[in-house]
């Protein structure tokens, strides 16, 4: 089982902690992954994937039209 979101196919990550001596330790970060059922079907999601499905989708108004110069 990957620890990687099945939407945006986001995974873990390495960062590093340093001690008072600037010792380097590395260490995986892994994202906030949910099991969620999206139309049926079970589904790994990170929560910021899950967080955008629950905005409304953007809708796009009509430009004006540009002032003429007299």
């Amino acid at each position: 089982m990957a620890k990687k979101c099945d939407l945006c196919g986001r995974g873990s990550t390495k960062g590093a902690t340093r001690s008072h001596s600037k010792r380097q330790t590395l260490k995986r970060q892994n994202i906030n992954l949910q099991i969620r059922n999206v139309g049926g079907i079970k589904v790994k999601l990170c929560t910021s994937c899950m967080r955008t499905m629950e905005k409304e989708p953007r809708v796009k108004t009509p430009r004006k039209a540009p002032k003429k110069l007299a």
